[in-house]
């Protein structure tokens, strides 16, 4: 939308649409460097995804050594500039976290960890969490939230410092369009809030910082080769930004690239999210750690199975078997997908863990999985034919992918997708129980192109004036992802884009002062 004589219900030198870390961040550096900074977040609480993470932050010892691994993960899918801004913002993230911590002498830690595949560089990493924060209860301070204690504590930080500065905050209020002015520089945000539609002007510039798509499944169907998938935590990532960017001539790039695993349905058609699978350690391929058994294979619909269950960083890379389509059947076979336990599998530990920020949706997941059994989420089948029958495949199908599972248990080897042999439970004690696993989305990776300075890009290479971008809208990530990337992500490219929008109000050199 393009006004030569732009007018404003609102003025700020920045304006920040979105208030989870990337957001939260860059409107604290933009604050910290002078300028008048409003921050719009649709929801009525802050913290969208963000506090759904486990709270994760990557940091490496060596510039060098982090942009090697980065260069790696993303495939030559992200310019060496952007991976190198990236890089070298993790060696220097650990003491921004601990000055951030002192507004409530939170206590913050570095733990060692190494990436997640044996890359180049992999060597360098480790995380920084926040261990605890002096009065704050997760569960009763933020009753919204299920998730991981870190992650909430580490917001509650982003959260608090937002708060100890001269921010005005706008919840309740989503952002519609992007504003330009005669010359087609980006101005400002129109959003509508309580008080209905309200243009916020920005003399510097815009940060949108509003999460991907997770929770849009059109935009998933568009760009996904196996479609849709349930969204794991949040509701309110719809692709806004997004759109309002493409509106305004932004290029776009990662938009395949999801973090994801698979798992649940819930049986209540109403519950708006997808229940990931229990998480398991991640693994390393070639390193040396024991790991816990996985209780469960999966079978498609031909009752076969067709993936390692439990691959190195299931997580992220869990959901991309499931999207196979086979043109002979004209049809996805492995969606869903059939996840089989025997009784033994169902005593060992609860099968799923529900995330949610959202003030209606509940759900909690029973220790022994029977609740989950009784309500319907699972179907109870007394022997292999009644397996078959659950999956609506041929039942000599089934007793030979079922049989063949149990004798690559006992030589201690899965030939077929290499699943690590600690990790090998055979299916023997019935009854047995089947329920229906689907594509489940944590976080998107697609979104506009940026530059190293979080500059959003045309389809040309060109910036486009007045507009920045950070944290989930448009990751660097492009191929694989690692754990805690987009976290580390975030405060970075929030930091640089919250610092360079301030910046803009001293352009053609003047300040431009309330």
């Amino acid at each position: 939308m393009t006004d030569a004589q732009p007018r404003f219900d609102l003025e700020a030198d920045v304006v920040v649409v979105g208030f989870g870390y990337a957001g939260g961040i860059a409107a604290i550096e933009a604050a910290e460097a002078g300028a008048r900074v409003v921050l719009v977040e649709r929801a009525e609480r802050p913290g969208g995804i963000s506090v759904c993470s486990a709270g994760g932050l990557r940091v490496a010892e060596s510039t060098d050594s982090a942009f090697a691994y980065l260069r790696a993960t993303c495939g030559g899918k992200t310019p060496d500039a952007v991976l190198r801004a990236l890089a070298e913002g993790m060696t220097t993230l650990e003491p921004r976290v601990r000055a951030l911590a002192r507004i409530d002498d939170a206590v913050v830690s570095r733990r060692p960890a190494e990436g997640n595949y044996p890359l180049p560089g992999h060597d360098t990493f480790g995380f920084v969490y926040v261990e605890s924060v002096p009065g704050f209860v997760p569960e009763r301070d933020y009753p919204r939230v299920e998730g991981a204690p870190a992650g909430a504590m580490l917001f509650r930080l982003v959260e608090r410092n937002v708060a100890a500065r001269p921010i005005e905050v706008r919840l309740g209020t989503r952002a519609r369009r992007l504003l330009r002015d005669g010359a087609g520089r980006v101005c400002g945000v129109r959003v509508e809030g309580p008080a209905g539609v309200c243009d916020i002007g920005a003399a510097g510039a815009v940060v949108l910082a509003c999460g991907g798509f997770e929770a849009d499944p059109g935009m998933q169907a568009m760009h996904w080769p196996g479609g849709p998938a349930l969204s794991a935590a949040y509701a309110g990532n719809t692709g806004d930004g997004i759109r309002m960017a493409q509106a305004v001539g932004a290029d776009l790039w990662h938009m395949w690239h999801y973090h994801g695993c698979y798992g649940f349905r819930h049986p209540n058609p109403d519950f708006p999210f997808g229940i990931r699978v229990k998480r398991l350690p991640d693994w390393r391929p070639g390193g040396e750690r024991a790991l816990p058994p996985m209780a469960w294979i999966l079978l498609d619909r031909h009752g076969d199975r067709f993936m390692n269950e439990y691959e190195p960083y299931l997580q992220d890379t869990g959901a991309r078997p499931l999207a196979h389509y086979d043109p002979g059947i004209q049809d996805f076979p492995r969606v869903p997908a059939f996840l089989v336990v025997d009784e033994a599998g169902r005593r060992m530990y609860p099968l799923g863990k529900p995330t949610w920020n959202d003030p209606v949706a509940r759900c909690h997941w029973s220790e022994d999985n029977r609740a989950e059994i009784e309500a319907g989420l699972f179907t109870t089948a007394d022997d292999i034919a009644a397996v078959a029958a659950c999956i609506g495949a041929p039942v000599a199908r089934v007793e030979a992918t079922i049989a063949g599972w149990n004798a690559a248990c006992e030589r201690g080897e899965d030939p077929d997708h290499g699943r690590p042999a600690d990790t090998m439970v055979a299916l023997r004690e019935p009854p047995y129980h089947v329920a229906p696993v689907w594509p489940v989305v944590s976080n998107t990776q697609g979104g506009p192109v940026h530059d190293a300075r979080q500059r959003v890009l045309d389809p040309f290479g060109e910036p486009i004036p007045g507009l920045y971008a950070a944290g989930e809208l448009g990751s660097a990530f492009g191929h694989l992802y690692m754990s805690g990337g987009n976290l580390a992500e975030c405060f970075i490219g929030g930091r640089i884009a919250g610092r360079a929008a301030a910046a803009e109000r001293d352009r053609d050199g003047e300040r431009r002062d309330a």
